[in-house]
């Protein structure tokens, strides 16, 4: 059934780990009629925690894809698929901060979001995160404030939280009733109505009316929050304000119309209350998914660039515009082999027809298009704007590449993701582990565009990069079980880098003459620091034709590889512009190759004359821990060089919020673990790189000489 776009959802929901998202999802999928058995988390059930990693350890690794049907506000019929149903595509990713590459590349193609808080913590490191990637690709959300049944949970000090932390302007639609393990009724304050969840999932709502509560105080109460968010909801609306200020009564239906336009435009986040466990308040989250956020219409239409012409090209949302679409995930699914998920901008598509990649530009014949669910494969003939798919045993697609149709094509923005931070050696085991272990790495490669792979040039170790300790261990587990591959592994290390402090300029000359035909290259380059962040640039200043501009390319290549390799340890070399600004060239010496050579000897010439420094990445970090234990583990945190930002209180607990060196962390756990009887927690995310002290400094430069 080929649905209209304004009846089409694309949706992520998001969070922090443990706040709950898998277990709102597998209500969402019960609710709606796609399962008929609730999968739990903690059972090792969840239906899109499918792989065997995920369900062992009861975390989310990579973001799963379903497709799902609702009709709001009707919770009597089983919400059969009718011509008034919405269809909703939803996305559930990871929390853990090892696998952000995941959500990163999920909100860049949603057009809204549902983020998960936990009832008792409100807003952790991880919210803040996947808070900010959402700003970045200005998606529209609602927030889901969970576990509300929980002891110490508390609602409007997890909305507060949502208020103070995140800058944002929340507007809470629902008011608890009953804390703990006494919350058991919910009401909707815009309709004024109170829902109770009945039966054994949660599946029989008892509607009633807020004028029947006998309690005074809880009647006066949700007539208080009932009046903010009516104040709120006309203040944000020029067309309710008038109406507000004269006291005219506004009807539900027109607050409902005015708090979608605000949230689109994302002048307010509505904020929803439930508990997912208990099955209380997912249903009315399903209906704020269609009231408030975004369909594909009501997105601005995609800007890309017309790789023929250089100019920039919008793209209509309409399924007769020429077809388009972003590769925002690659999967190797060991039955279908390689899935490439897409999400449409534009246009529509049917199967036995070629794309064109236009990163590429190589032609795909499409001869499989699968609609996804979790692990689940459903074959379509053909797709729509809107739709989010993947396609099946695509040969030179990557992540963030664009399909589009070949005679009208279009690169659309790619996908940015972090660097690594931290890196493993690892050795096969036996010659057959060998010879399979660059085959499993390049395909791993290509799924995780945050895992990185290279060989040491001088002890020819092979060296796995990634976003934390959890992330190369998931992966080395992978080799293991999906590509049987064994293999020894050695300590994390850190991905150290390296940047220089001052300008420079150096020559690099490269002359060789042996008989017959020599060799001839010469180059000056310009270097100078760029802001910590900003990578790799390089400018060609040549003028006059000093040197020919089919040399250029050799130069820049010459000027990167050296960059892969630092003057001071053998680090990669960041945040650094060169600029080539003059040099020489032979009529019939000069080559490619004379020009790489001599520009990479002037790069690290230009390097050493520059005051070249170690970098090492920063981690954010907030603990938790009863208060008896604050001053041991503020003690152990300080003499790991770590910052104290904030310690804040949640009832008895104590949370540190700081900055920390990534090498200071390694085997915290077990330590924090000591600390405090088994009691604390801790969650850490990269935060930035930071100049190394000058003692730590030295001892990496020797250590790594050894």
């Amino acid at each position: 059934m080929h649905f209209p776009l304004e009846k089409t959802r694309n949706i992520g929901i998001i969070a922090h780990i443990d706040a709950g998202k898998t277990t709102v999802t597998e209500r969402v999928l019960y609710y709606t009629g796609k399962t008929h058995k609730i999968g739990e988390v903690h059972e090792g059930e969840a239906v899109m925690d499918w792989m065997e990693q995920e369900r062992e350890r009861g975390i989310t690794i990579t973001s799963a894809a379903t497709t799902c049907f609702w009709k709001p506000r009707e919770y009597e019929e089983g919400n059969k698929i009718t011509d008034d149903s919405y269809r909703i595509n939803i996305i559930d990713t990871p929390g853990h901060v090892d696998f952000t590459a995941e959500v990163e590349r999920s909100l860049r193609v949603l057009d809204g979001a549902v983020i998960v808080f936990d009832g008792v913590s409100g807003v952790e490191p991880q919210s803040e995160t996947v808070w900010h990637q959402a700003d970045k690709y200005k998606v529209p959300r609602i927030c889901f404030i969970n576990k509300l049944d929980r002891i110490g949970a508390d609602f409007e000090a997890a909305f507060k939280s949502i208020k103070e932390k995140l800058y944002a302007n929340p507007i809470a639609i629902h008011y608890p009733i009953g804390k703990e393990d006494k919350f058991e009724k919910i009401v909707d304050l815009l309709e004024n109505k109170i829902y109770l969840f009945e039966g054994e999932h949660g599946e029989k709502i008892n509607i009633s009316l807020v004028d029947k509560i006998e309690d005074d105080e809880l009647k006066q109460k949700i007539k208080a929050e009932r009046d903010i968010l009516i104040e709120k909801i006309a203040e944000a609306d020029d067309s309710l304000i008038e109406k507000y200020l004269n006291g005219e009564e506004i009807s539900v239906n027109e607050l409902r119309k005015s708090l979608r336009k605000s949230c689109l435009e994302y002048k307010l986040v509505p904020v929803l209350a439930g508990s997912a466990l208990k099955n209380k308040g997912v249903q009315l989250l399903l209906d704020a998914i269609i009231d408030y956020l975004p369909s594909p219409k009501d997105i601005p239409s995609i800007e890309g660039i017309n790789p023929k012409t250089g100019e920039k090209e919008e793209r209509k949302v309409d399924d007769n515009a020429p077809f388009s679409c972003l590769v925002f995930k690659i999967a190797v699914d060991p039955f279908a082999g390689t899935l490439s998920y897409f999400r449409v901008y534009s246009g529509h598509f049917k199967k036995g027809n070629y794309l064109l990649n236009v990163n590429k530009n190589s032609k795909e014949r499409i001869g499989r298009i699968v609609r996804m669910h979790a692990n689940f494969r459903e074959e379509v003939d053909e797709i729509f704007t809107g739709d989010i798919g993947a396609f099946v045993g695509l040969k030179n697609t990557q992540t963030g590449d664009t399909l589009a149709d070949e005679n009208n094509p279009v690169m659309l923005e790619q996908i940015k993701f972090a660097e690594p931070v931290i890196s493993l050696k690892l050795e096969p085991k036996t010659k057959q582990d060998q010879e399979k272990l660059g085959l499993a790495l390049r395909r791993l490669q290509d799924e995780d565009p945050t895992f990185r792979v290279k060989v040491d040039s001088e002890t020819g170790e092979t060296i796995i990069s990634g976003m934390g300790e959890l992330h190369l261990e998931i992966i080395v587990d992978r080799l293991k079980r999906e590509f049987k591959v064994e293999t020894n592994v050695g300590r994390p290390q850190v991905a150290y880098k390296e940047t220089i402090l001052r300008e420079s300029q150096a020559e690099g000359k490269y002359i060789r003459q042996s008989g017959g035909r020599g060799q001839y290259g010469h180059v000056f380059l310009k270097l100078a620091p760029l802001k910590r962040g900003e990578g790799f640039s390089f400018i060609n200043a040549i003028k006059g034709g000093v040197i020919p501009s089919n040399f250029i390319p050799a130069v820049e290549k010459g000027v990167k590889e050296a960059a892969n390799k630092g003057v001071l340890a053998g680090y990669p070399i960041v945040d650094i512009e060169t600029t080539l600004y003059d040099g020489s060239y032979h009529e019939v010496d000069s080559s490619d190759i004379a020009f790489k050579i001599a520009a990479s000897a002037a790069f690290q010439e230009g390097v050493k004359k520059a005051k070249p420094i170690l970098l090492e990445p920063i981690m954010k970090i907030q603990i938790t821990c009863p208060e008896k234990f604050l001053g041991d583990v503020t003690g152990d945190f300080s003499s790991r060089r770590g910052e104290i930002e904030n310690i804040g209180s949640r009832a008895n607990i104590k949370t540190i919020e700081g900055k920390v060196p990534l090498s200071e962390m390694f085997g915290y756990a077990t330590v924090l673990r000591s600390l405090t009887e088994g009691r604390g927690n801790f969650t850490m995310e990269f935060k930035e790189y930071r100049q190394v002290p000058l003692n730590i400094s030295q001892e990496i430069i020797e250590g790594k000489r050894k």
